[in-house]
């Protein structure tokens, strides 16, 4: 994903490069705004609608943070690996007050709503915090920091109230066919290890038809894929008195022209009704992709992370899930070195990841959190036990995954069409529907001038696609998280 309007954190590919700096105002008048994006796909939408309302707002906006007289970082504080990134960025782009353009450095989103006070004392390079409830305020908020005579530090938070709607001004990062769409905002569950409610406040969602008129408008765009997002899915709706709220949701959506996949991220692994499973498996729309975090198997500790259910629960909703869509890529997410996490509880969970052979599984290292129930827990795990633990289900994941590849080897995939690879010349990059955007691999595509694939004959008279298009692809071979292919056909 290219994002030449703030400075990646990441790799991206470049494809999108010259698209973007064409949106990029020129008027040597204008106060130029440099920003980072940090964190997630929920992060990023609201860093985009942060840039659509600088941009709509006069300011002028860059890839180049030396040249910025405003720098915006856009903080993750999701786990201590995120803080410190957040933190470092932070002091990095503080050094542009003396080597570059920059007047102003901001801190937003959620390390900023989670520490408020605290990182403007502790990080003097900082000229204001704005909150996660903020962002629709960003514009003022510059203004108010450049004006003349009027220069000093200060906060901008209050609790959470914000969500955006389809009325939003939004610049969007990265692919111009895939987009990200917020559904909600906050989480109403008592996990006792993450501190998201803390940063994002209880759950709030988007009105149904706020979310359908955004896709339409996508969609109107050229966007072929959407990605539901939220802290809490598969709760969307409960808060507006919704019954089954995503179902509703996801059968509207469907009635969407143009759009080809919706694909809902994070379903909390309760409240999966057959309902829900039966719309999935039935529209061709939803894609066959369940991202479904469990975090643990060992019943205790389950309920000391307070997560619903049990060992029972979960292999019960697993063969639900399976039965009912057979074809589905199924994404988990587990956390080790838990408070009271026993060699034999990290046993329980390895043996379960062998047996259960999920698609990908993320695995995340326990840390404490402030403010959170799980810091005041007793029966500690050191960190280099945590380490080995992480790295033996992830070399378990990794045999499991490269054999599944292997296992489509010979098969005909329905593939998206994201545009050429950085990694290797005269190749494609895409996704079948079992592939999420940036967290899941990809299937590399030979246009016949690369030793990855056997040779075989050229298609005659066939342009090569374009960057949204579909087309049919003959898996060739596979490697731990990637496929390689050849075209067919274009489809339609």
């Amino acid at each position: 994903m290219s994002q030449p309007l703030i400075t990646p954190r990441r790799k991206k590919p470049a494809a999108q490069k010259d698209r973007h700096r064409s949106l990029i105002g020129a008027s040597p008048q204008k106060t130029t705004i440099g920003f980072v994006n940090l964190g997630c796909s929920k992060n990023q939408v609201d860093s985009e609608i942060m840039l659509g309302t600088l941009a709509t707002e006069g300011f002028q906006l860059t890839s180049h943070p030396k040249q910025a007289e405003v720098v915006i970082i856009n903080t993750c504080g999701f786990i201590e690996e995120a803080k410190e990134e957040s933190i470092s960025t932070i002091l990095e782009h503080g050094k542009l007050k003396k080597k570059g353009a920059c007047r102003i450095l901001i801190a937003a989103g959620c390390l900023a709503q989670r520490y408020q006070g605290d990182l403007l004392k502790e990080l003097p390079e900082l000229d204001a915090v704005v909150g996660t409830g903020e962002f629709g305020k960003i514009a003022d908020i510059c203004r108010d920091l450049l004006a003349p005579k009027k220069r000093h530090r200060r906060l901008w938070i209050s609790q959470p109230p914000y969500l955006y709607d389809e009325l939003a001004p939004r610049l969007r990062l990265g692919k111009q066919h895939s987009a990200y769409v917020k559904i909600a905002e906050g989480c109403n569950r008592n996990c006792t290890f993450c501190a998201i409610p803390l940063m994002r406040g209880k759950q709030r969602s988007r009105p149904v038809e706020s979310i359908v008129a955004e896709a339409r408008q996508l969609a109107e765009k050229g966007v072929k894929e959407i990605n539901l997002i939220s802290q809490d899915t598969i709760n969307y709706g409960v808060d507006l008195g919704l019954r089954q709220g995503l179902v509703q949701l996801l059968r509207e959506l469907v009635k969407v022209d143009k759009l080809r996949w919706i694909r809902p991220f994070y379903l909390y692994p309760q409240q999966v009704t057959d309902d829900l499973l039966d719309l999935y498996a039935g529209e061709e729309k939803i894609t066959k992709y369940i991202d479904m975090p469990l975090q643990h198997i060992n019943d205790r500790m389950l309920k000391r992370m307070h997560r619903l259910g049990d060992r029972a629960a979960i292999e019960s909703l697993v063969g639900r899930i399976r039965t009912s869509i057979p074809t589905a890529t199924f994404r988990t997410a587990f956390i080790v070195g838990f408070p009271g996490e026993t060699d034999a509880a990290f046993t329980e969970l390895r043996h379960y990841v062998e047996q259960a052979e999920f698609d990908r599984v993320a695995v995340f290292l326990y840390s404490d959190e402030e403010g959170t129930p799980a810091a005041e827990l007793d029966e500690k795990v050191e960190g280099e036990v945590m380490d080995e633990r992480r790295n033996a289900i992830l070399s378990i994941q990794e045999s499991i995954s490269a054999a599944k590849g292997m296992a489509k080897v010979g098969s005909i995939l329905e593939v998206l069409i994201d545009g050429p690879s950085e990694e290797t010349e005269h190749v494609l990059e895409g996704r079948h529907e079992g592939l999420a955007p940036e967290i899941d691999g990809v299937v590399y595509i030979n246009e016949g001038k690369s030793d990855l694939t056997p040779q075989r004959p050229t298609r005659q008279n066939v342009p090569s696609p374009a960057p949204g298009d579909f087309c049919k692809v003959e898996i060739t071979d596979a490697a731990a998280f990637d496929l390689l292919g050849r075209i067919v056909t274009n489809s339609v």
